[in-house]
C-alpha cells in the first residue's frame, strides 16, 4: 500500500483536481491492432479502466483524455457509453506524448490547482496511490511521483552490447503514475523545458524543481507487452474473486 506521509486534508480543498491521460500512442510493442488504450482487458478497453481507475479515488474532478485523431469519436462515444465515476472528456493528442499533455492542460478548467498525468496503459493504478500522490502535492509539493525500488541487476552496455559497467541499484527507483503536479508548475514545465523525456517530471526536474518520489504500487505496472496482458487478466480475475463475483 502506497503512503506518502503528506497530511493535506483534500476534503478542505477549494481547488478542483484533473487528470489527463495520453493515450494516442499506438502500442508497436503489442502487435498490430487497436490503438494501445483501446485493447481489451477483462472485456473493456484498458482506457476505460485506467479513468475508472482515476475517478475511484473520490478526488478527481476532471478525466481529460488526448487520443489519436483518427480515434477521438469513438474514444468520446466509448467514455459516454461508461459509467465512470467522474466528469470525462475527450482532446485530439499530438505526435509526441509531451504534445498530447500540453494540449489537455490548455483545456482545463480555471479552478483546477492540481493536475495529475496517468498512463493509459496502467489500468489497474489501486486507488490508495492516486489518493496519495494528489494528498502529497496538495500537501505543498510542486511534483509528486509514486515509484518502486528497482530489485533487478541493472547494467550499462555500449552499441556491441558489452557491458560498461554495473550500476548501483540502492537509489534506482522504477517511476509510475499518476504523476501530480501544481497545475502552475505543470504549465510552466510543458512552456519552458526544451527536451524529449519519458513522462513530465522530466520536464519539471529540468527547471530546477524537486520531484517527491513516494511509495508505489505492484498492480500500476505499465502494460506494453503480450506477457503483461496474462498478468493484468489475473489481477483483474483476483479482484473479482475478493469482490465475491
Amino acid at each position: 500500500m502506497a503512503s506518502s506521509g503528506a497530511t493535506g486534508d483534500l476534503s478542505q480543498r477549494t481547488g478542483r483536481t484533473a487528470a489527463i491521460v495520453p493515450a494516442a500512442g499506438r502500442g508497436e510493442r503489442l502487435g498490430p491492432g487497436a490503438p494501445k488504450a483501446l485493447r481489451l482487458l477483462g472485456g473493456q478497453p484498458m482506457l476505460v479502466h485506467a479513468v475508472r481507475a482515476l475517478a475511484a479515488s473520490r478526488v478527481v474532478d476532471l478525466v481529460v483524455v488526448a487520443a489519436p485523431e483518427e480515434s477521438v469519436d469513438e474514444v468520446a462515444a466509448l467514455l459516454n457509453d461508461h459509467d465512470l465515476g467522474a466528469d470525462a472528456s475527450v482532446v485530439q493528442g499530438g505526435e509526441t506524448r509531451q504534445d498530447s499533455v500540453a494540449r489537455a492542460l490548455l483545456t482545463l478548467p480555471d479552478d483546477v490547482d492540481i493536475v495529475l498525468v496517468h498512463d493509459a496503459a496502467r489500468p489497474l493504478v489501486p486507488v490508495e496511490v492516486v489518493n496519495a500522490v494528489v494528498a502529497a502535492v496538495a500537501d505543498g509539493h510542486p511534483a509528486v511521483v509514486p515509484a518502486l525500488a528497482v530489485v533487478d541487476t541493472v547494467k550499462e552496455v555500449d552499441e556491441g552490447s558489452v557491458v560498461t559497467r554495473t550500476i548501483e541499484r540502492d537509489r534506482l527507483r522504477a517511476i509510475q503514475t499518476p504523476q501530480g503536479f501544481a497545475r502552475a508548475v505543470l504549465q510552466r514545465a510543458h512552456a519552458e523545458a526544451d527536451l524529449g523525456v519519458t513522462d513530465d517530471a522530466g520536464l519539471v526536474e529540468a527547471l530546477g524543481i524537486p520531484v517527491l518520489v513516494i511509495p508505489g504500487h505492484e498492480e500500476a505496472f505499465k502494460v506494453t507487452r503480450p506477457f503483461d496482458f496474462v498478468i493484468a487478466e489475473a489481477v483483474l480475475a483476483r479482484r473479482r474473486e475478493s469482490r465475491g463475483g
